[in-house]
């Protein structure tokens, strides 16, 4: 009898996996026959953290283009930035966001991420105020402030020759920037010397949040994960936003000259069809703390531990730095913008430790799409694989190599590089609004450390980048020694 039953129930689930192998649209794509019937081993890969790095093998495996799922594909070629993510051709809109990654909110409080294209371009066009050349100018003092401030830290660690985890602390200088560009008040982390307690819930609330949008693609897995999740990382989850809610209304509240992101927003939301609503501006400035201080504070990690595992590469943007400036105070933000070998490590290190290295998928509309140079029916989930993309060596010489100068060559064995797959902002209308922020921080923090001290790996962080992403990386310790340079 229990032979029969499992006959039976072989029969039953048989259809669908015959459909997706022989017969689904995606059939002629390149892939693991798994993946191809079943997106457990994606939810898998997403809760253990190897998601980029499976997508990269994958890619490296069978080429271009990947069936990661029985409805999704991935790309690692500059092309596919293009046609995913760009404008399309004949005033098309480009690829709407694939829901099932993006988890929709509430109608009235989206957000930068999840809004729909209408809501989106009108956040946009208010926010790109704050962000905007102008903007960074009148900025520029308040933050360098608390970069002064974040190298006072670090010259206590100097004077007493212990060892500091600058990971630590360069989490603690981007959350207090941004804290203040959000809300008019940082988080003291810097003061403190310590995580505030929402500050500490961040990292939480992104990898849960990966996890549960992976596990959405099964319900009654998302349920029995939901069910046995600990009731805290929930309670963290609505206290970031509680948090926000709390420090907007107190921002609204206070009159002040300072530019910060609400200053814009108020100086420009005109009216309820254009504007703002209240609660959009409490999600998107939850929203600009996560993307505005992880990111860049794990950057600028990055640029510290390839410079600190190449001398040569260290002693020559070191003697840069401190040929280009008199003093640290001279170190600005058009100042620092110039310096070839600063910007090629910035790049360099963006490319081989991006911040967010999977895949922001989207959904190729109704009658389908060209891709990459093939057709795509409508409703399939497309993203371009970053990490894949970034280390391919179909794009980039010596990919798993830390080479500065292929920055900074036009002509010799670099001049083949397709530079342009490097995307770590994304690429078209919903691309990292924060760029040219994070590029003025990145430059010159990286610039102040090494104008003010002599930095040594310590061996304890020799392999600080082997670890595992859940949309941004789950980073370790970088634990380096300080020594005064004058």
């Amino acid at each position: 009898m229990a032979g029969w039953i499992m006959i039976i129930l072989v029969t039953l689930a048989l259809p669908r996996p015959l459909y997706r192998i022989f017969f689904h649209p995606l059939r002629g794509y390149p892939g693991p026959l798994l993946t191809a019937v079943s997106s457990i081993p994606y939810v898998y890969w997403t809760i253990t953290g190897v998601l980029h790095a499976r997508i990269r093998e994958l890619h490296d495996l069978y080429g271009p283009v990947v069936r990661l799922r029985p409805n999704a594909l991935t790309y690692r070629t500059p092309e596919a930035w293009t046609d995913i993510y760009g404008y399309r051709k004949h005033g098309a809109l480009p690829f709407s966001k694939d829901p099932e990654f993006f988890t929709p909110t509430a109608p009235g409080s989206s957000h930068m991420v999840n809004a729909s294209e209408a809501d989106h371009a009108r956040q946009k066009k208010l926010l790109a105020h704050a962000f905007s050349d102008r903007s960074l100018r009148e900025q520029e003092a308040l933050i360098v402030g608390y970069i002064d401030l974040f190298i006072e830290r670090l010259q206590e660690y100097a004077d007493s020759r212990q060892d500091v985890n600058i990971e630590k602390w360069l989490n603690f200088l981007t959350f207090d920037i941004i804290g203040d560009l959000a809300f008019g008040e940082p988080f003291g982390c810097l003061q403190g010397s310590e995580y505030h307690p929402w500050v500490a819930t961040v990292f939480q609330s992104i990898k849960t949040g990966a996890c549960m949008r992976a596990m959405a693609i099964y319900p009654p897995l998302l349920k029995v994960f939901c069910t046995f999740m600990p009731s805290s990382f929930t309670q963290k989850r609505v206290a970031h936003y509680q948090m926000s809610k709390d420090k907007v209304s107190r921002r609204l509240a206070t009159e002040t000259a300072r530019p910060d992101i609400i200053s814009y927003i108020q100086r420009y939301n005109e009216d309820d069809e254009r504007g703002m609503l209240r609660a959009e501006i409490e999600t998107n400035a939850a929203i600009i703390i996560q993307a505005g201080s992880e990111t860049t504070a794990t950057a600028l990690a990055a640029c510290l531990f390839y410079l600190l595992k190449h001398p040569v590469w260290l002693a020559r943007v070191r003697e840069e730095v401190r040929g280009s400036f008199k003093d640290g105070e001279s170190i600005t933000f058009s100042a620092v913008s110039v310096l070839p070998g600063v910007n090629a490590v910035i790049e360099e290190s963006l490319r081989l430790f991006p911040p967010a290295p999977a895949i922001g998928p989207r959904v190729v509309p109704a009658g389908g799409a060209m891709v990459d140079g093939g057709f795509v029916p409508g409703g399939i989930s497309v993203s371009v694989a970053h990490y894949s993309a970034f280390r391919a060596a179909s794009n980039f010489i010596e990919p798993d190599s830390f080479r500065p100068e292929r920055w900074l060559e036009h002509k010799g064995r670099f001049s083949g590089d397709r530079r342009e797959a490097l995307q770590p902002f994304s690429y078209g209308p919903r691309a990292c609004i924060g760029r040219n922020l994070a590029y003025a921080e990145m430059r010159t923090i990286l610039a102040k450390i090494l104008w003010n001290f002599d930095v040594e790996l310590q061996p304890q962080s020799a392999s600080w980048d082997d670890c595992k992403s859940y949309i941004v990386w789950e980073k370790g310790p970088l634990w380096v020694c300080l020594n005064k340079s004058v």
